[in-house]
């Protein structure tokens, strides 16, 4: 594999993911200086292809990239016009007064967006200016100089069998070379994760947690449909098994988006976190919405939820971390699309500074102090201790607790509660069974609740099946010898894709991975009780095709 030639090609600067944060960086630097080349690699179908957010968006970020976006053909139309918090039983609720909540926590100068769409339309921007955008691309490998630094990525190689042998039709991608590469990957991005552990930007860092989000869009009936209307809730079905919450987005055209957040740090291996959202559609405040209507659309994606206390160190010889590669998600908000925009702008314009200082392949600490020093680092601050309130004593510790830290932050800038901290990653928080009851999960009505399969089908998920399974086990033994009789092997609950299975043959227990179905959510990587699965990329195309996620 070393004797492989690949074709070389030179940037100013290499951005690794097409979401709002490597979108937003690209437009800044170009904005700055017309004349410096920027490539945006994209391992999506298309643009848009992979993202997932609920999403409300709020503007603060293309405020500042567009002054002018409101005269532009965006896709940021419906206005938030009500905004509802509930804590939800079996059959009830109980709506949270929306005046205990800080003001930061309202949401009526925000938008309800398809992210997916809003990325699409930041791409046309992008091009307009000379960026440089090539979709289907995956960056399969770092490439670094004789000094350790960052100097690209390797994009683009296909054609691997299953046994990792180069195939019939094998092409060696490209080798692209930039004086920075920004990393804006999303969510537990596999590259971010190799230059986090090589370069040890977490050290002193809290462990981050994260949650899995789940989410269905449906057409519903007009009498359901209430454009510009928000409701969160929290507390059923999840109870004490877990933490989490769902929303439901009233969006343009009879559209409604509807989804459900698990924090991944539940220890009951008898959990599903699907399970749970199906379940949740049933309350009868959510089923009297989507009842008569028709589920469209499905997907899943991890999300960040450590907060200040665990974002890591942003730069590194060459590069940096962007959006939520770099987790800069406000859990309590449920956003963190305002903050990667930002996280991108603030990139952009370090590059630009550095390029036209003559430097190269150096730190852009610029960048991390805009971010430390900053309005993320604001945002972050005010909310920092609601996540390890709620992961270590519950939630109505979080919601009273956590309320009066973020009232006295907003109000006096500090926090009261100094910085709590998460103590263990997800993983580690998994539970042995001896020490739970199964959960008796209601059978799916195919109405309201699909079963997995199902529901994959909506994703548009699709796998070229002759290439390496990019759900590798670091022991191909653990899932069967060790997380079946401790865990149950809670791969078969916790993704969202039906990936994982235990089969019998002959009485005999056997640990299948169905990669095909995958969604590219990252859960399995963060989740696993032994740590054992690594997230790799597929070939570039691959996984889901979100339509308006």
């Amino acid at each position: 594999m070393n004797n492989i030639i690949r074709e070389k090609m030179d940037y100013d600067v290499v951005i690794v993911g097409a979401g709002p944060a490597g979108l937003s960086a690209s437009i800044k630097i170009k904005q700055m200086n017309p004349n410096l080349n920027v490539v945006v690699l994209e391992k999506g179908s298309e643009v848009g292809a992979h993202i997932l957010s609920g999403a409300i968006l709020d503007p603060c970020g293309l405020d500042l990239l567009f002054p002018n976006w409101k005269n532009k053909s965006s896709p940021v139309k419906v206005k938030v016009k009500k905004d509802k918090f509930f804590i939800f039983g079996p059959s009830g609720s109980i709506k949270i007064p929306n005046f205990l909540l800080p003001p930061f926590m309202n949401n009526h100068n925000n938008y309800i967006v398809s992210m997916g769409n809003v990325c699409r339309w930041l791409a046309s921007e992008a091009e307009e200016l000379g960026v440089e955008i090539f979709p289907g691309m995956s960056c399969s490998e770092i490439v670094y100089g004789s000094s350790g630094e960052v100097k690209g990525v390797i994009a683009g190689e296909f054609g691997k069998n299953k046994k990792g042998e180069i195939g019939q039709n094998y092409e060696p991608g490209m080798e692209l070379f930039g004086k920075y590469t920004l990393f804006s990957e999303g969510v537990r991005g596999s590259l971010s994760q190799k230059l986090i552990k090589k370069f040890k930007l977490d050290k002193e860092k809290e462990p981050q947690k994260y949650g899995i989000g789940i989410k269905e869009v449906w057409d519903v009936n007009p009498e359901n449909h209430k454009i510009g209307e928000v409701v969160h809730s929290m507390g059923w079905p999840l109870g004490k098994n877990a933490g989490g919450g769902s929303f439901l987005y009233h969006a343009e055209n009879n559209q409604i988006f509807v989804g459900f957040v698990t924090h991944l740090n539940y220890k009951n291996p008898y959990l599903s976190p699907y399970m749970e959202f199906q379940r949740f559609k049933h309350h009868p405040m959510i089923k009297s919405i989507l009842s008569g209507g028709k589920r469209i659309a499905y997907g899943a994606r991890a999300i960040s939820e450590g907060g200040l206390q665990s974002v890591p160190k942003l730069t590194f010889p060459g590069g940096a971390l962007l959006g939520c590669s770099a987790g800069f998600v406000n859990v309590p908000r449920i956003k963190g699309n305002h903050n990667a925009m930002l996280s991108g702008i603030s990139a952009g314009e370090a590059v630009v500074n550095a390029i036209s200082n003559g430097r190269k392949m150096d730190h852009l600490n610029e960048y991390e102090d805009k971010v430390l020093n900053g309005y993320i680092s604001k945002d972050l601050k005010k909310v920092k201790n609601v996540k390890p309130l709620w992961s270590n004593y519950g939630m109505f510790a979080s919601l009273i607790l956590g309320g009066i830290d973020m009232w006295i932050s907003h109000l006096f800038s500090f926090n009261i509660l100094g910085t709590l901290k998460h103590k263990v990653n997800d993983a580690e928080s998994t539970g042995k069974i001896s020490n739970f009851k199964k959960i008796k999960y209601p059978k799916t009505d195919g109405i309201i609740s699909f079963d997995r399969l199902t529901n994959v089908s909506f994703s548009g998920t699709n796998h070229y099946e002759d290439q390496p399974c990019h759900l590798r086990l670091n022991d191909k033994d653990i899932p069967v010898l060790t997380n079946l009789p401790l865990y149950d092997e809670p791969a078969q609950r916790y993704c969202p894709a039906g990936v994982y299975e235990i089969i019998y043959e002959n009485d005999i227990p056997k640990f299948q991975i169905n990669s095909q179905n995958c969604v590219h959510c990252k859960t399995c990587d963060i989740k696993d009780p032994s740590q054992n699965i690594v997230w790799n990329i597929p070939n570039g195309g691959d996984g889901p095709n979100y339509p308006n996620m």
